[in-house]
C-alpha cells in the first residue's frame, strides 16, 4: 500500500503510527512508517523493517549468494517480507520464495502493505514453522530461520532434531541462515551456548557473523566472502 508522499517525508522526522492490531499469537502488533519504510513491531521486538532490517542486510553483504545451487528460498518467520525486500530491491536478486508464518494477521499485514510492491514469486503458508519443517518433503537452496515470539525463540526451534530437519530440507551445497539475538548479556550467553553446544555439532563447517545486535549462524563458512 502506497502512503501519501507527505507521510513518507514526515516519517524521516518522526515515526508515524499506521495500524495496530492483535492476534492469538501476538497480543501487540503495530505497523508504523519510519524513515520512509514500513516497520512491524511487537511489544519488545522489531519483526520487519524493509531494507533496514539490518541483521539481514548486513549478512547479505558478507555472504556470497552466487554459490547457491539454485533459486528456491524458504523463510521461516516471514513478517512483512523484509528479507525478499532486501534481496530484490537492494541486491537486485530474484528468487522463488516459500514464506511460512504462523500468524495470519502478520500475513494479512504483509499483503496489505508490501507484497504488491515486489516482483518475485511467492508461496505464503499460514502454518507453524516447526510443524512445517518436520513435515516438509521439499528441498530449498537457502533456508532462513527467523522465528521469534516477541523477543524469544521457542525451545522447539533449538533442538538437535530441528536442526537435523533444517539440514534435510536444504539442498546439498545450500545455505542455512539462523538468526539469533545478541543484544544484551543474557542474549549473548544463550546464543553462544546454542551455537557451541548444538549448532556447531550439526554443522561442523559452520560459523557465525555478529551483525547489529544479532548473531547470524551459518551452516557452511565457504559462503563467506573473502
Amino acid at each position: 500500500m502506497q502512503q501519501p508522499f507527505w507521510k513518507r517525508w514526515v516519517s524521516y522526522i518522526y515515526e508515524l503510527h499506521i495500524e495496530s492490531t492483535s492476534s492469538d499469537h501476538n497480543p501487540h502488533l503495530y505497523v508504523s512508517l519510519r524513515d520512509g519504510r514500513y516497520q512491524l513491531c511487537t511489544a519488545n521486538a522489531i519483526y520487519s523493517f524493509e531494507d533496514r532490517y539490518d541483521n539481514f542486510s548486513e549478512t547479505f553483504k558478507l555472504v556470497d549468494l552466487n554459490k547457491l545451487p539454485g533459486k528456491r528460498v524458504l523463510i521461516l518467520g516471514f513478517g512483512l517480507a523484509s528479507i525478499p525486500i532486501i534481496l530484490e530491491r537492494s541486491l537486485g536478486l530474484q528468487f522463488h520464495y516459500t514464506g511460512v508464518e504462523i500468524d495470519e494477521e502478520v500475513l494479512y499485514l504483509a499483503n496489505k502493505y508490501v507484497m504488491d510492491e515486489l516482483d518475485s514469486n511467492f508461496n505464503l503458508v499460514a502454518a507453524d514453522a516447526h510443524a512445517y519443517t518436520m513435515l516438509c518433503q521439499e528441498q530449498f537452496d537457502m533456508v532462513i530461520m527467523d522465528v521469534f515470539f516477541d523477543d524469544l525463540i521457542p525451545e522447539e526451534f533449538e533442538t538437535t532434531t530441528f536442526l537435523e530437519r533444517l539440514k534435510a530440507i536444504t539442498k546439498p551445497g545450500g545455505l542455512i541462515l539462523y538468526n539469533r539475538l545478541a543484544y544484551n548479556d543474557r542474549d549473548i550467553k544463550y546464543t553462544k551456548a546454542f551455537y557451541e553446544d548444538v549448532f556447531s555439532k550439526q554443522f561442523e563447517s559452520g560459523t557465525f557473523l555478529e551483525v547489529k545486535g544479532n548473531w547470524m549462524l551459518i551452516n557452511d563458512q565457504r559462503f563467506l566472502k573473502k
